[in-house]
């Protein structure tokens, strides 16, 4: 069975995202983007090996700490999408501009491509291309155990900005109605920041990618 606890880390209550295997006790995390000494206070007092980094995007309230963590546990770094590269190598300067502890760019060790699986605590995640808030962020689906990270993507009642270098409105509709929308509506997701919800509440509701908003 997956486990998963969510931590908001950085000024911007950014939903870091810790899974585990229940038997094995190996997992991997999401978006350590902040607040490394919290993260590492929770994945050591319960017992967690880290196998690999996810990064949903390029963000630094995402992926801030990525390099550094990367670095601490010998553990590798997987995703984004390459068009991330761009927001990666900027990290340090956007540090500086909004005041955050230092944080490194990275090269990950694998980025991602739309269709791709990565396996992490015993079970394997559908990678899911969803640009639009940025151009090479990606999702994290487990359909088995019916959740997924989708970072800055979707909200519960919102969808991402898209006023970023390289953000398009159109293309983060497309992603949402025609990437995720197609998958099991039951699936509860947690987004980058506030509560978790499912598909298919904000297939019905979401006042910007709902059926009757999208008429």
């Amino acid at each position: 069975m997956l486990r998963y606890q969510i931590i908001p880390v950085t000024p911007f209550q950014q939903n870091c995202t810790v899974f585990w295997n229940e038997e094995t006790m190996k997992g991997a995390i999401v978006d350590p983007g902040g607040d490394l000494a919290l993260l590492n206070k929770f994945i050591d007092e319960n017992n967690i090996e880290i196998e690999k980094i996810l990064v949903t995007h390029g963000h630094l309230d995402h992926a801030g700490s990525v390099a550094e963590m990367a670095t601490q546990r010998g553990v590798p770094i997987i995703g984004p999408h390459k068009e991330d590269k761009f927001w990666i190598d900027g990290m340090p300067a956007a540090a500086q501009q909004y005041g955050f502890p230092e944080a490194l760019a990275f090269e990950p060790d694998q980025w991602l491509e739309n269709g791709d699986k990565v396996e992490a605590a015993g079970v394997s995640f559908d990678v899911v291309h969803c640009p639009g808030h940025t151009p090479g962020h990606v999702v994290f689906v487990q359909p088995e155990d019916k959740v997924a990270m989708v970072g800055d993507v979707i909200f519960k009642g919102s969808i991402g900005r898209t006023d970023f270098p390289k953000g398009d409105y159109q293309q983060l509709i497309s992603s949402i109605t025609d990437r995720l929308f197609s998958l099991d509506l039951d699936i509860t997701f947690i987004p980058g920041h506030g509560p978790t919800s499912t598909l298919g509440f904000e297939k019905q509701t979401n006042p910007f990618v709902s059926d009757t908003a999208l008429g």
